[in-house]
């Protein structure tokens, strides 16, 4: 029997991409997000294949369980789930503003922990299930401006960390995976040089391999992942000063994305 994989965010950016190249695959997708016009132009896309679609927000825990119980209802127990929804906005302490930190991280870390919570009961009820968490590499280190990003994707991965040890006796896999600059919605609004950037089909493409693998881990792409290790590795005075030359070719032009 094909698995059932819950999307979160799945209207637009990754998780469209990755509803489309699972459903390819043969994967029945069940797909959420906060509008229906993505859900609604998904499902012309992936037409003749296993699908079905709900709103909800992630940040309201009693609505996403409902979507959650209505979509199993239709297609069966989620087997897999892609925590992937998520927002950017500038979050900068030269202009700190206490409501798009909170809601940066609401929707980031929050959104994670609520669709985790939306199916893992059942999860470990069944003794089976693969959880996936779409994190990123700027989870490594905090990054001015974007202070609350990295914060709630930190957050994601320590969540992870903690699950994947726990669940791994009971037959459940947990999988972290932490992209780099993805031509999404999301980086629209970011002008500058954004090194190794990747087109959503291909980080599509990146995702599936670790959720096919089932590794604990995954950054990409390897470049990127290869330069961060290494920067991790030095005295913090380095980091900020590299960082600061980096970020300083990086422009956010509008508001939240």
């Amino acid at each position: 029997m094909n698995s059932v994989a819950l999307i979160t965010g799945a209207g637009s950016g990754i998780g469209r991409a990755l509803a489309k190249k699972l459903a390819s695959e043969g994967h029945i997708i069940a797909a959420i997000d906060r509008r229906d016009d993505g859900l609604r132009s998904l499902a012309d896309e992936i037409a003749g294949k296993p699908y079905a679609w709900a709103i909800a927000d992630v940040t309201d825990p009693p609505a996403l369980i409902v979507a959650t119980r209505e979509l199993e209802a239709k297609l069966g127990p989620i087997d897999l789930l892609i925590a992937n929804a998520g927002i950017g906005a500038e979050t900068s302490g030269l202009n700190y503003n206490i409501d798009v930190m909170n809601k940066v991280m609401t929707v980031n870390l929050l959104g994670v922990s609520n669709s985790i919570g939306a199916v893992l009961p059942g999860m470990i009820e069944r003794r089976r299930g693969h959880l996936v968490a779409i994190s990123s590499v700027a989870s490594y280190r905090g990054l001015p401006r974007m202070l609350a990003y990295c914060a709630s994707k930190a957050g994601v991965n320590a969540i992870m960390d903690g699950l994947r040890v726990e669940l791994a006796p009971l037959g459940i896999d947990v999988t972290t995976v932490c992209p780099g600059w993805v031509r999404t919605p999301l980086t629209e609004k970011l002008e500058g040089t954004l090194e190794h950037i990747l087109e959503v089909d291909d980080a599509a493409e990146e995702i599936v391999y670790a959720i096919k693998n089932k590794l604990a881990f995954y950054a990409f792409p390897r470049m990127m992942r290869w330069k961060l290790g290494f920067m991790m590795m030095w005295p913090r005075s380095w980091q900020d000063w590299y960082i600061t030359r980096t970020m300083n070719r990086i422009k956010m032009v509008g508001g939240e994305s």
